[in-house]
């Protein structure tokens, strides 16, 4: 029996669904019931990670740890959050429950490893940027990860926020730019190290995009086949 898989969620909403939808599409099924039970928890009123994390706002851990306690007393069997930069309070959370919590920046290096990338670029938000999220886990797995110059995280920024407001044409135009200058400066591929940023930012002939969202959906997927005696905490 398949387990069941809680989404901390809200951190954009249309994140939240990008996820969903991308482990539904990516689950082999011939009918409704060989799908992966669900369980969504779209707090939208959690505090906005980057600025807490940049001394500027609320504390958004406590209202995570209230999701993930009601997602796994709801039934879930293991966790996962869709939003980069909300990783950062991980082990905040991973404390508060008794399940494990997969962690899509680990999951994007093990994946960078496994297909061979050495030097790569990140799109992301200030708070991911400056806690090293993707940094740390790409480095240990000897992968360089070039950062935007500050100019151009500016539209970083201005295009994710963009996309938050539903303005999805401005956001694809300024991540397009932003992603175009890390590889001239010689990215083999762009993370999109924001759940935002794949809803707008595809691969094309000249960019490489490696998407978390679609990475943490996999390993949601395989997560929910294995026995319950294999889950571990990470």
């Amino acid at each position: 029996m398949k387990k069941v898989v809680g989404i901390i969620g809200g951190m954009g909403p249309l994140a939240t669904v990008d996820l969903m939808t991308k482990i539904i599409s990516h689950t082999a099924a011939k009918n409704d019931q060989d799908h992966i039970h669900i369980i969504a928890d779209n707090d939208t009123q959690i505090p906005d990670r980057t600025s807490a994390i940049m001394g500027k706002g609320e504390d958004p851990a406590p209202y995570m740890v209230q999701s993930a306690l009601r997602l796994q007393n709801a039934g879930a069997d293991f966790l996962v959050i869709a939003c980069n930069t909300a990783h950062f309070f991980y082990d905040t959370v991973q404390n508060a429950v008794r399940i494990p919590i997969l962690h899509m920046p680990l999951e994007t290096a093990d994946f960078l490893q496994e297909h061979g990338f050495k030097k790569v670029g990140l799109l992301a938000t200030n708070g991911t940027i400056k806690t090293k999220l993707y940094q740390r886990y790409c480095q240990s797995c000897g992968i360089e990860v070039l950062e935007p110059e500050e100019e151009i995280q500016k539209t970083v920024m201005e295009g994710i926020y963009s996309i938050k407001r539903g303005d999805l044409a401005t956001g694809a135009s300024l991540l397009l730019t932003a992603a175009d200058k890390l590889l001239t400066e010689g990215a083999e591929a762009v993370i999109a190290g924001c759940t935002e940023i794949p809803l707008v930012l595809a691969s094309s002939p000249h960019l490489c995009v490696i998407d978390p969202t679609e990475i943490l959906a996999e390993a949601v997927i395989k997560t929910a086949a294995t026995t319950t005696s294999e889950l571990q905490l990470v």
